[in-house]
């Protein structure tokens, strides 16, 4: 089933879509099911038929297509000298159940795991397309648990629980038509509590229902107080802040733990209850049969049927919370495997373009909100010409990187366009324009393998020759051939191995592998020095001529190359020129390259005088 079709049903009807999905191996797993339970029911009639028909002298209550052949052997007499032969048919019988007890559990597990794989895929799959504002909200731990605890709920469901509703459906129904059969009275007294174990069961049922939910959201936020401080160890470390991270975490698992117990206070009710209500039922029908046995109503075969099909009534029947409250933890589960599966994806784009990105970058009052009570970006407007570099200056929480999320489509403007070539962003191909868009964050992420494997990403296949061009590029050769295992090195989970710097250029390098029409550089040469940055810039300018670079950054020797500089104030562009330009008037840029000038030249006095200092 699809996630459309997954998400639009209720929980229980996409529990049975499911099953649907796998009907034949459930089909299997009933039938070895059916089979176990005749064959629990026929050995206590066998049983029976020993003592009574065999031992005894009461009349064999057999079909006569099974008292046929033993006529034709010689009857009871033949029977009771070779005693045997029932041995040995309770041993064939116990096997045979043996056998069609491993075919249940097989095909159970082969349908509940195709089911696990089958969600597993959807909700990753889904979570791919799910647009980028869903992943700003979202918080991680919570979807890991939805994707694996969530999952692994339903899939121990569907392989144990429901073989049981068909396995306690059957045995009340067959018990009670043997039973019947066998004494009515005695089997209305052998009944007499089970109504009660079943109201019990439901009230159960209620009552764990709500409190699932609960704990499932408090497992959630506990798992993301764990994957976040996992993933920030390194500020966890920098601050010092071990003990409130621990203080977190004890607070976020006492709080699961208080919902859990709740939960398993219930259940020790339930259990217990459960186990009283039942012991209570069998020892009122052996009371009963004892007595309709000594008054000789009853043979002792009939006794060893009632003590024996109630004891195996009553237990699925106890069990029967135990189900109910497994399918009230499934049904919370999928219901939050449905929240995700629900989630609007990125529209499909059949009719997209799939444009020439050369273009002029145009910025036509361009309005955009995170909530729209608060716009970032008002009323912008500028032009970015091909083949040229554009840098944007700005303070904290000017829209500097609203503009890349908008020229990559993670968000559509609230008002205006934005055009590549002339051709609207809108009508452009999602997957084609980030593919063409080459992004490099302050922060990148890298993945815990090794150098090689980071830079050479964007590539089918490995091609060492553009690996090592790209990487010196971005000047990261050096550092990498110095490493103890080269390209090989493996850079820890995020990149926690390498410096600041070093992941930005290992980053850059992965970029200029793919196929860049537009380069974006979200203050990504922050972490490298001066020295590094020009030679980056230098070799970039060099290799790719022709391409539209656009440079986010607060260092103004970065800025000062740029054909163009944006300065952005308060999600308006407030001055635009190049690096002269903007330097000789007054305003934010003027502020702060005089600032970083004035720092600039107390830095190199400090250095003159300390080495005057060592010479002398």
């Amino acid at each position: 089933p699809s996630p459309m079709q997954l998400n639009r049903k209720k929980p229980v009807a996409c529990m049975l879509e499911l099953i649907r999905q796998n009907i034949w191996c459930f089909l299997g797993a009933m039938l070895g099911t059916v089979m176990m339970v005749l064959i629990s029911f026929a050995t206590p009639v066998l049983l029976a038929e020993t003592v009574d028909s065999v031992l005894g002298t009461v009349p064999s209550t057999l079909p006569d297509w099974l008292l046929q052949p033993i006529r034709a052997l010689g009857g009871r007499a033949f029977l009771r000298e070779n005693l045997w032969i029932m041995g040995a048919i309770l041993v064939g019988l116990n096997l045979l159940n043996g056998v069609f007890t491993f075919f249940k559990g097989r095909l159970s597990a082969v349908a509940s795991e195709n089911i696990a794989l089958t969600l597993r895929e959807q909700l990753y799959s889904h979570l791919q397309r799910l647009p980028f504002s869903y992943h700003v909200r979202a918080t991680t731990g919570d979807l890991i648990q939805r994707c694996t605890s969530d999952v692994e709920t339903i899939r121990r469901f569907l392989s144990v629980q429901i073989m049981e509703v068909v396995n306690t459906l059957l045995l009340v129904t067959l018990s009670l038509i043997i039973l019947l059969g066998k004494n009515v009275s005695i089997t209305l007294y052998s009944m007499v509590l089970v109504p009660a174990l079943f109201l019990f069961a439901m009230w159960f049922f209620r009552k764990v229902h709500k409190g699932f939910r609960v704990m499932d959201e408090a497992e959630g936020k506990m798992s993301a107080v764990l994957q976040e401080n996992l993933s920030g160890v390194r500020v966890v470390r920098a601050f010092g802040q071990q003990q409130r991270e621990v203080e977190k975490f004890d607070a976020a698992n006492s709080d699961f733990r208080k919902k859990a117990k709740h939960l398993n206070d219930l259940l020790a009710v339930y259990w217990g209850g459960g186990d009283a209500l039942s012991m209570l039922q069998s020892m009122v029908t052996l009371l009963i049969c004892v007595i309709y046995a000594s008054r000789g109503e009853i043979t002792v075969g009939t006794l060893i049927i009632f003590t024996t099909y109630v004891g195996q009534l009553l237990f699925p029947i106890r069990q029967l919370g135990r189900t109910l409250s497994d399918a009230g933890k499934s049904l919370v589960s999928m219901e939050r495997i449905q929240e995700i599966l629900s989630a609007p994806a990125e529209p499909e784009e059949p009719n997209a373009l799939k444009p020439d990105l050369h273009g002029d970058i145009v910025f036509d009052h361009v309005t955009f909100a995170y909530d729209q009570d608060a716009p970032v970006l008002k009323d912008v407007t500028f032009t970015i010409p091909a083949g040229k570099t554009v840098a944007v200056l700005g303070g904290t929480g000017s829209g500097k990187s609203t503009l890349m999320y908008l020229l990559q489509r993670l968000y559509e403007p609230t008002s205006g366009t934005i055009s590549i070539g002339d051709v609207p962003l809108s009508q452009i191909d999602r997957e084609y324009l980030r593919s063409h868009v080459g992004l490099i964050l302050q922060e990148p992420f890298l993945y815990s393998k090794s150098i090689r494997d980071n830079v050479g990403i964007a590539l089918r296949q490995p091609m060492q020759d553009r690996i090592v061009d790209a990487a010196r590029v971005a000047c990261a050769e050096e550092f990498i051939t110095q490493s103890d295992q080269g390209w090989d090195t493996l850079v820890g989970e995020r990149g926690v191995t390498l410096s600041g710097g070093q992941k930005q250029r290992v980053a850059i390098a992965r970029t200029l592998l793919k196929d860049n029409h537009i380069l974006i550089f979200d203050d990504s040469l922050s972490a490298v020095d001066t020295e590094t940055d020009a030679q980056i810039r230098a070799a970039l300018k060099q290799r790719q001529k022709g391409m539209t670079t656009l440079i986010i950054s607060h260092r103004i020797t970065t800025l000062s190359q740029a054909d163009s500089i944006l300065v952005l104030e308060d999600g308006r562009v407030v001055d635009q020129g190049t690096h002269a330009e903007l330097g000789a008037r007054p305003g934010l840029y003027q502020r702060i390259n005089n600032i970083q000038n004035v720092l600039e030249e107390e830095l190199s006095r400090d250095a003159l005088q300390t080495t005057s200092e060592v010479s002398n």
